[in-house]
């Protein structure tokens, strides 16, 4: 695939020699001759210098005096060299398939599940009684489907994920291998003697369509009605979503956030790396929260950006943070104010004692 060939696909203009075959993708402190890479991130603009790369994708918008002159390099101006790399990235990178094709033999299917058309089930895969897989789904190895659940059309369910009974999954749902959907929410009340009585987890989980999920995520059903996951939600790994807690549309969830129960998400959220939110929470639409920030009450406007714990609005957390970091300079001052103003105390009243 020559360089030019690539610019065609975006509309792109070559800068340099389009004629050059490209047959790998790499990143742009890796890339080698006959390789291409991108530059959306002006941190990296410094490994321009020095790539080997064939060819970069740049954006359009980009000051080309700034692009260094080489005859074994040339620059693709796109409107977004990130989403053209992705694009890139698929279209000459070979894919290795990790999920059945076909029903394997070991797979145990109940008489009363219903299977639709062009359905995989790798080994030893269970479909529970009156359970239902929707066309076109597949659902690797070692995955169970449990009794009366719903699984729609076009889902990738990888390895050893579990969907327990009566939970809901709609259209081209991707999960990956470990993730439990269904489990039990959190829920014991206490008695008086010290113990705990378990709360019956009598709802389900619901998930809409394009929704794709981690591996080792747990997503726990509802205590009673459900857990919503919206469409176009996407989880990174190791999240833990609790009983009765809905995520709205497109929202994107960084590892190891937890949820805990009862709390409503906006839509458009994005939910840095082991985030907290704590219960019976609301939060608006298009609140960012940066990584590690706790949240411990409802957020009501859409459009906040939050840090810190307790979470506080971007900036005034940045100053808080920039305040402490001074603090240890700062009692040393005070130690040394409270020092020189007691012995200005002592000096008056020394002097007024003379005077008399």
């Amino acid at each position: 695939m020559r360089i030019s060939d690539i610019a065609a696909w975006f509309n792109g203009d070559v800068v340099g020699d389009g004629s050059t075959e490209i047959t790998r993708v790499a990143k742009i402190e890796e890339a080698g001759p006959n390789e291409i890479t991108f530059l959306a991130n002006p941190k990296y603009e410094k490994f321009l210098a020095q790539t080997t790369a064939s060819a970069v994708l740049v954006a359009r918008s980009v000051d080309r005096s700034r692009l260094p002159a080489r005859a074994n390099l040339a620059f693709v101006l796109v409107d977004d060299p990130y989403l053209a790399f992705l694009t890139v990235l698929k279209r000459l990178t070979p894919v290795v398939d990790p999920l059945p094709h076909g029903i394997h033999s070991t797979a145990v299917v109940a008489p009363t599940a219903k299977i639709g058309k062009n359905v995989s089930l790798g080994a030893y895969v269970v479909v529970g009684e009156g359970a239902s897989v929707g066309n076109e789904t597949r659902i690797g190895h070692g995955s169970v489907i449990g009794p009366y659940a719903e699984i729609g059309e076009q889902c990738s369910l990888h390895a050893n994920v579990v969907v327990y009974q009566q939970c809901r999954l709609a259209n081209r749902v991707v999960i990956h291998s470990g993730t439990v959907v269904g489990s039990d929410g959190f829920g014991f009340a206490p008695k008086p003697d010290g113990t705990y009585e378990k709360i019956p987890q009598l709802g389900i989980v619901v998930i809409e369509d394009d929704v794709e999920i981690g591996s080792n995520c747990s997503i726990d059903r509802a205590t009673i009605g459900e857990t919503v996951i919206k469409r176009g939600v996407k989880l990174d790994n190791l999240i833990q979503v609790a009983h009765n807690v809905t995520i709205g549309e497109n929202t994107v969830l960084a590892a190891q956030v937890g949820i805990s129960g009862s709390t409503k998400i906006g839509s458009q959220n994005k939910i840095g790396g082991q985030v907290g939110i704590a219960g019976h929470l609301e939060i608006a639409d298009d609140t960012t929260m940066l990584a590690q920030s706790g949240i411990s009450k409802s957020v009501k406007e859409k459009g906040k950006v939050l840090f810190g714990y307790p979470a506080k609005e971007q900036g005034k957390a940045a100053r808080i943070e920039a305040a402490l970091r001074s603090l240890p300079e700062l009692i040393l001052e005070v130690r040394s104010l409270h020092e020189e103003i007691a012995r200005l105390k002592n000096r008056l009243e020394k002097n007024g004692t003379e005077s008399k």
